[in-house]
């Protein structure tokens, strides 16, 4: 069905947004996908959406990326039914925005441990499967707020900072086991993320993130694109 036949893809955060758009893409071109979200009933109603289309396979369950045996638990169930894991997407992420003295320990928590250490767990299930089936590809949704601080956004530009920092050394940990790994860091994206201005124009679309996603696992073995940022192109003039 597409260049992807027999690959097994994990993503995370995929009910809905960027991980959705990204799930439906890599099971187009016909991967194995196991997506996940926070809430059951949502991740069921996205795995029988994306499995409408003809040829697709698709499984997926509830998963607080927070939680290492839920972890686990989404990770084991991708083997289960598909036999390994070749590519997953870390996608899954949150946002609360305040001012130090404002902000909650318990924003503060929810933020690090779901954007940083919720792709420790998902990397650290899936680095041994994949070393198993010879190699893979690990991809991090970031955000250029991983290098452009702005007010209030301590936790989240802490996390995103991070973030660019732990991708780049597990690409140098694990290149020679035949594993990829890239952070792709998009600037404003039209989502539910930010509310207000989900359906500005201007904005970048939830496919052209997918669209992205695909040319890199399009690329030859030997080439690796680490770090990746997108922008709009004609944002507001201010």
């Amino acid at each position: 069905m597409g260049f992807l036949n027999g690959k097994v893809a994990v993503v995370t955060g995929a009910t809905k947004g960027i991980g959705r758009a990204i799930a439906e893409a890599l099971a187009l071109e016909g991967a194995h996908v196991v997506i996940c979200g926070r809430d059951e009933a949502g991740t069921r109603a996205a795995v029988a959406e994306i499995a409408a289309a003809p040829g697709v396979e698709v499984r997926g369950q509830a998963c607080d990326v927070r939680d290492r045996g839920q972890v686990a638990a989404l990770f084991a169930l991708a083997e289960a039914e598909f036999g390994g894991i070749d590519v997953v997407i870390n996608n899954a992420g949150v946002g609360k925005f305040a001012s130090v003295e404002a902000l909650s320990v318990e924003d503060w928590h929810f933020m690090l441990e779901t954007n940083l250490t919720g792709v420790f767990h998902c990397c650290q299930e899936a680095l041994p499967r994949m070393k198993r089936r010879g190699g893979g590809y690990l991809i991090q949704i970031g955000s250029l707020a991983g290098k452009n601080p702005f007010a209030g956004g301590a936790a989240y530009n802490a996390s995103k900072f991070g973030l660019n920092g732990f991708a780049e050394a597990m690409m140098l940990d694990h290149r020679h086991d035949g594993i990829r790994v890239t952070n792709i860091c998009p600037g404003s994206v039209s989502t539910e993320f930010s509310p207000s201005m989900a359906k500005a124009e201007w904005k970048i679309q939830p496919q052209d993130i997918a669209d992205i996603v695909l040319s890199l696992l399009r690329l030859p073995e030997r080439t690796l694109v680490s770090y990746l940022e997108v922008r709009p192109s004609r944002p507001p003039k201010k």
